[in-house]
C-alpha cells in the first residue's frame, strides 16, 4: 500500500547508525582505564602521528543525526446511525490502516549535500485531509521547500436544495478531490542577493449534482463531472541591504476548467403538477463547459529605512488575465416554454466568449517615530477594467420557436482608493493609545442583473469615512489589556451586503496569575445597518470567549485547558420574492455556545504514561437549532525507550431540531504505535 512506503523508509532510517559512532567502541578492547592526566598526555603525543586517522577523532556528539517520530495504526468506525451523507459532509473519517503523522529532522554532520532536512505530514491512508512537507537547507547555498495537500470535499446536505425532490436526486451535491502542491527554491539564502523560483499547482476533480433550469417551467437535478486546474509560476530576486530591501518578481498563471453532463432520462424534475394536461419530462441532456485562461503579472516591492526614525515601503502589481469560454447544450424530451405557451421536443444552444482584465494595484506607506510618538500613513489604490465578448445561439427543434442569436460586449470597471492614518502615543511606559482615520472611495460599473430596470449595466459608488481608536495597557508583566474600535459612516455603497453604517470593537485581556496558571478573555462586536428603503439591511454579531491554561509543575503530572465561547448573530434584509417581485424580508437568528476542554494526567507508577480526556460541544438556538458533541479519551503507554502505544476513542453526535433527518451519531476508535528517536 502506498501510504506504508514512508513508514518503511522511516524504520530503515531509524535502524541505521553512523559509522563514526561504531568505530571507537570496537577500538582497543584490551585498553585499561587511565588517569585523566595520563590520558591527556597520551592523546597529545598521539595527535601528530594520527592526524588523518578518523578512528582517533573525538567521540561524536550525543545528539542523533535524525530526530522525530512516526505514528501508524488502525481506525475503526462503528455503524453510523442516522444520516450517513450528513456524516460524510461534516466528519468523513474512514476506517482502515493509517499513517496518522510523521515529523523528522535530519542533520548532516559533514554538511555535504544539506545542513538540515525536514520531512513531516499527517493523515495518510485515505483520510479526507492529507499533507506532506519536505524542506532542505544548506547555509548560503540553497533553501528548498515542497508542500503538498490532498483534500476530499464531500457535501450532500439535503436541506440546502429540495429534500423532497421526486427523482431521488440530492441537489447541490459534491464529491470531489482537491490537490495543492507548491515548490519554492531560494539560492544563496542569507546573502545580499537571493534569486528564487516557485511553482504552484492546484487541481480538482470529481462528480456532483447540478440543476438544469428550463426557464420558469421546471428544474432538473442531474449528475455531472467537473475538473479544473490552476498553475502558477514566478521567479525573481530579493535584494537585502542594511537599510534597503527590494523584491523584483515576474510570474503568471494558467487555468483550465471542464464541466460536463451526459444524461439519459426520464427525469420529471421538481414540478409534479401537469401543464395544460401534460407533464414536463427531460429525456436526455448533453452539456459541456470549457474555460481556458492565462495571466502574466509583474510585482515590485520596496522597503527602506533611510533614518533611524523613518521607515518607508511600497508595492506595485500589474496583471492581465485572459479567458476563453465555449459552451454546448443539447436537450430532448417534452419541454415547455412559458413565453409561447407551447411544448417542444428539444433544444440546441451554443455559446462562446472571451474576456480580458488589465489590473493595476499598489500601496505605499511611511512610519515616523519620535520619542513616544509613532505615526503610520498608508495609501492603497486598485484599478481593474474588464472587456468581454459573448455570442449565444439558441435553437429549438421546431422552427416556429426559433430564438434569434444574441451577442454581448459587456464592460465593467472597478476602482477604489484608500487612505489611512494611525497615530500611536505612549502616555506612560504602561499605557499606549491609538487614534486614526480611514477614507475609502470606490466606483464601479458592472453588468446588471436579470431583473434590472435600468439597462444592461449599473453604476455604483462607495464613499466611506472611518474613525479608528485603540489602547494597550500593561500594568504589570503578568497582566495586559488591549482594545480596538472603528466606527464608519457611508453615504453610498455599491454592494448591498457590504458594511455601511457600522461599529466594530474588539477587546483582549491576558492574566498570568501564577507561573502555571493563565487566563485569557476576548470580546468582539459588529453592528451594521443599511437604512436604504429598498434594502433595510441590519446585521449584528457578538462574540465573547474565556479560556484557562493550568500547567502545575511544568505539566509533569497534570495539565488542563478549557475554553468557552458564546456568540450571537442576527440578520434582516429586504428582497424581491418571485414570481411577482413582492417585497419580503429575509431574517436569520442564531445564538451559539461552544466549549472545549482537555485534561492530561500522568498515570502513577508508569513513567511516560498519559491519559487525556475532554472534547468539545456546540449548542445553538434560533433559525437553525443545532447540537454537536465530540467527547474524546486518549491513552499513551510507553513500551520501550523509543516506542509507545496510543489508543483513542471519540464520539460524534450531530442533530438539528427542525431537520431531524440530518442527524447522525457514531463512535470512532483508533490504536497505533509511535516510533520516536
Amino acid at each position: 500500500m502506498r501510504f506504508l512506503l514512508p513508514v518503511f523508509l522511516t524504520l530503515c532510517a531509524f535502524a541505521q547508525q553512523p559509522t563514526e559512532q561504531a568505530k571507537p567502541a570496537a577500538a582497543k578492547p584490551e585498553a585499561q582505564p587511565a588517569t585523566p592526566a595520563a590520558a591527556t598526555e597520551a592523546a597529545a603525543a598521539a595527535a601528530p602521528a594520527k592526524a588523518d586517522d578518523k578512528s582517533a577523532s573525538p567521540a561524536p556528539s550525543a545528539e542523533s543525526w535524525i530526530t522525530g517520530y512516526v505514528d501508524v495504526g488502525y481506525r475503526w468506525v462503528t455503524d453510523v446511525r442516522g444520516n450517513f451523507q450528513q456524516y460524510r459532509s461534516v466528519v468523513n473519517l474512514g476506517e482502515g490502516p493509517k499513517l496518522f503523522g510523521f515529523d523528522f529532522t535530519l542533520q548532516d554532520p559533514k554538511k555535504r549535500l544539506y545542513d538540515t532536512l525536514t520531512l513531516r505530514g499527517i493523515g495518510w491512508g485515505g483520510d479526507p485531509y492529507s499533507t506532506a512537507f519536505l524542506g532542505a537547507r544548506k547555509m548560503k547555498a540553497y533553501d528548498i521547500r515542497f508542500d503538498y495537500r490532498n483534500i476530499a470535499y464531500f457535501n450532500a446536505v439535503p436541506t440546502y436544495a429540495n429534500p423532497l425532490q421526486p427523482g431521488g436526486f440530492n441537489q447541490r451535491t459534491f464529491d470531489t478531490r482537491r490537490r495543492d502542491a507548491s515548490f519554492e527554491l531560494d539560492l544563496f539564502p542569507g546573502s545580499r542577493f537571493i534569486p528564487y523560483v516557485a511553482y504552484d499547482r492546484n487541481s480538482g476533480h470529481g462528480r456532483g449534482i447540478e440543476t438544469w433550469v428550463l426557464g420558469a417551467s421546471d428544474q432538473f437535478p442531474l449528475p455531472y463531472g467537473l475538473s479544473d486546474r490552476t498553475e502558477s509560476y514566478r521567479g525573481g530576486v530579493r535584494i537585502e541591504l542594511n537599510r534597503f530591501h527590494a523584491t523584483l518578481e515576474q510570474g503568471g498563471t494558467r487555468f483550465s476548467q471542464d464541466d460536463s453532463t451526459n444524461y439519459t432520462g426520464p427525469n420529471a424534475g421538481d414540478r409534479t403538477t401537469p401543464i395544460n394536461g401534460q407533464t414536463i419530462n427531460l429525456g436526455s441532456l448533453y452539456q459541456s463547459l470549457r474555460i481556458r485562461g492565462t495571466s502574466k503579472y509583474s510585482r515590485i516591492l520596496l522597503t527602506g529605512r533611510p533614518a533611524n526614525w523613518l521607515n518607508v515601503y511600497g508595492q506595485f502589481l500589474y496583471s492581465e488575465p485572459k479567458n476563453d469560454i465555449d459552451y454546448t447544450e443539447i436537450a430532448t424530451g417534452r419541454l415547455y416554454d412559458f413565453t409561447s405557451t407551447n411544448f417542444f421536443p428539444g433544444l440546441y444552444n451554443i455559446a462562446e466568449g472571451n474576456a480580458i482584465q488589465p489590473h493595476v494595484s499598489g500601496n505605499a506607506g511611511v512610519e515616523i517615530r519620535w520619542k513616544r510618538l509613532r505615526v503610520l500613513e498608508s495609501l492603497t489604490t486598485d484599478r481593474q477594467h474588464d472587456s468581454a465578448f459573448g455570442l449565444f445561439v439558441p435553437q429549438v427543434y421546431q422552427q416556429f420557436l426559433t430564438a434569434p442569436s444574441s451577442t454581448t460586449a459587456p464592460k465593467q470597471v472597478i476602482k477604489y482608493n484608500q487612505i489611512e492614518t494611525n497615530v500611536f502615543f505612549d502616555l506612560t511606559s504602561k499605557l499606549t493609545i491609538r487614534g486614526g482615520h480611514r477614507y475609502y472611495r470606490g466606483d464601479v460599473s458592472v453588468l446588471a442583473g436579470n431583473l434590472s430596470q435600468v439597462g444592461p449595466s449599473v453604476a455604483g459608488e462607495t464613499n466611506r469615512q472611518v474613525g479608528l481608536a485603540g489602547l494597550t495597557y500593561r500594568p504589570s508583566l503578568k497582566l495586559s489589556f488591549n482594545a480596538d474600535y472603528e466606527g464608519a459612516s457611508s453615504d453610498r455603497i455599491y454592494v448591498l451586503t457590504s458594511l455601511n453604517e457600522y461599529h466594530k470593537a474588539r477587546a483582549r485581556a491576558k492574566w498570568q496569575a501564577t507561573g502555571s496558571l493563565l487566563f485569557q478573555a476576548n470580546f468582539r462586536i459588529l453592528d451594521n445597518q443599511n437604512p436604504a428603503p429598498d434594502i433595510r439591511f441590519d446585521f449584528r454579531s457578538r462574540d465573547a470567549s474565556a479560556s484557562v491554561f493550568w500547567t502545575p509543575a511544568a505539566a509533569k503530572r497534570f495539565s488542563f485547558t478549557g475554553e468557552y465561547d458564546r456568540s450571537s448573530m442576527s440578520s434582516d434584509i429586504r428582497y424581491l420574492d418571485l414570481p411577482f417581485l413582492t417585497p419580503a424580508t429575509s431574517s436569520y437568528r442564531d445564538i451559539a455556545h461552544t466549549a472545549t476542554t482537555a485534561m492530561d494526567i500522568a498515570l502513577p507508577g508508569i513513567k511516560g504514561a498519559k491519559l487525556t480526556a475532554g472534547g468539545s460541544l456546540f449548542i445553538s438556538r434560533g433559525s437553525r437549532p443545532t447540537r454537536y458533541y465530540q467527547p474524546l479519551g486518549r491513552l499513551a503507554l510507553p513500551l520501550h525507550k523509543n516506542l509507545s502505544w496510543n489508543t483513542e476513542w471519540q464520539y460524534y453526535g450531530f442533530g438539528e431540531q427542525f431537520y431531524l433527518f440530518e442527524g447522525f451519531r457514531t463512535h470512532i476508535f483508533m490504536t497505533g504505535l509511535r516510533l520516536s528517536r
